[in-house]
């Protein structure tokens, strides 16, 4: 003998029929549940949308990036050029300061083989060559 049913609601036999959803509330039926159903995945598009959109913003940073990351290098070489140069600009003004003095003047041009005027000048060969 099958079991007394009581008051309660009576047993459903599949609870995935279209009779198994809960009631209204308020009298607005409820929304048709789109899992098992092939619909629109709106969750995976939205994901999709917003990974494409973040993708577009990374792409956008990438030129601008490459471009400050090219122009920091420049001016690291740059300023290695402006230190070289100022200190070969400091040898030259000692240089310039040096010449002035007569005798580094002289001393100058007889290294250059000048002599005076007046003077002879005197080309000794076939010296021994050093020890």
């Amino acid at each position: 003998m099958p079991p007394a049913r009581t008051a309660r609601a009576p047993r459903r036999a599949h609870a995935a029929t279209a009779d198994a959803r809960p009631p209204a509330i308020g009298g607005v039926p409820p929304v048709p549940s789109l899992r098992g159903a092939r619909g629109i995945r709106w969750d995976r598009v939205s994901r999709v949308a917003l990974l494409i959109v973040l993708l577009g913003l990374l792409f956008l940073y990438v030129g601008p990036a490459r471009s400050y990351w090219s122009t920091v290098q420049e001016a690291k070489h740059r300023r290695a050029e402006v230190a070289r140069l100022k200190r070969e600009n400091t040898k030259l003004r000692a240089r310039r300061d040096a010449l002035r003095n007569p005798a580094a003047l002289e001393r100058e041009a007889r290294r250059l083989g000048m002599v005076r005027q007046g003077e002879r000048s005197y080309v000794v060969k076939h010296l021994p060559r050093g020890p």
